[in-house]
């Protein structure tokens, strides 16, 4: 008798995935459209190990739209099965994932664009000739209470929390999800195993953050490393990279238009004026494809 396509003496069909990164941040792209459920935190923490799973830094989910035009509909879980509201290299990942899969070419507006929702809303993204990938990421919300931060009410330029004798300054936004921003001289020397996850699990932070440490170079162009949380330290970060330029825009440090270079790679980050939205400019790259079995 012939072998069942999708089970095997009760066994569950292999999970199908998509392997891609985005300027080194890299995912395991799952397809849930149509109602397939949703991974649990086991299955995101056995997935993303490097030595025994696929590996990766998040997992990310295809599924049906949420809103009216839009391609498809993505959700994020951290490699420690935590869930994230935003992920601007996985939403460029999925864009891509999105164009291969002849998704997006059904639903083009006008300008060539098309439209995904993410948990933190709707984005448009346009297709670039080099390869990549420009998102709209929204508008960078520096209201604490929205970011969301404990203890402030009006924003600060500004923020110092003393943790364990330990003074820290910096700078906080939402970009859908939280960031915190500290300006460095060397971003190469910047201390992020240490300081890093004492400003995500300090009362400042109800949900954490995404810990960004910022080197300006010049006034079009910084250096980043960002900590992200349920993660550690990745070699890019999209959301980090707006949430670094938004803060430094508002300082007066770089002008509007900003090349970001991350250890893994270069993003471009515009925010043409406070009233209008940000977009992040990037590239995208399938690694592999795989199945796997459970």
């Amino acid at each position: 008798m012939a072998e069942s396509a999708t089970a095997v003496a009760g066994q569950a069909a292999p999970l199908r995935f998509s392997k891609m990164h985005g300027a080194g941040n890299d995912f395991v792209v799952l397809d849930l459209r149509g109602g397939a459920p949703e991974p649990d935190a086991e299955l995101c923490r056995a997935l993303a190990d490097r030595h025994f799973g696929v590996g990766c830094d998040q997992i990310l989910t295809v599924e049906d739209p949420l809103s009216e035009g839009a391609v498809a509909s993505y959700r994020i879980w951290n490699a420690d099965g935590s869930g994230s509201q935003q992920c601007g290299n996985g939403a460029r990942c999925i864009a891509a994932w999105l164009v291969r899969d002849g998704a997006a070419a059904r639903a083009r507006a006008e300008d060539g664009s098309f439209a995904v929702d993410s948990p933190a809303g709707r984005h448009a993204v346009w297709t670039l000739g080099d390869g990549g990938y420009r998102i709209d990421m929204g508008r960078p919300d520096f209201e604490p209470a929205r970011i969301p931060m404990r203890g402030y009410t009006a924003y600060q330029d500004q923020y110092v929390v003393d943790i364990h004798d330990t003074v820290i300054g910096f700078g906080a936004v939402s970009m859908g999800n939280p960031h915190a921003v500290i300006e460095v001289d060397d971003v190469e020397a910047a201390p992020l195993d240490s300081i890093a996850p004492l400003l995500q699990s300090s009362n400042a932070f109800p949900e954490s953050a995404n810990v960004g440490f910022a080197q300006v170079i010049a006034r079009d162009r910084i250096r980043l490393r960002v900590y992200e949380r349920g993660v550690g330290e990745t070699l890019a970060c999209g959301s980090g990279a707006c949430a670094a330029v938004a803060v430094l825009i508002r300082r007066g440090l770089v002008d509007r238009d900003v090349a970001v270079r991350l250890p893994g790679g270069e993003l471009r980050i515009a925010w043409p004026d406070d009233a209008a939205t940000l977009s992040m400019a990037g590239p995208a790259a399938f690694v592999f494809e795989g199945e796997w079995n459970r």
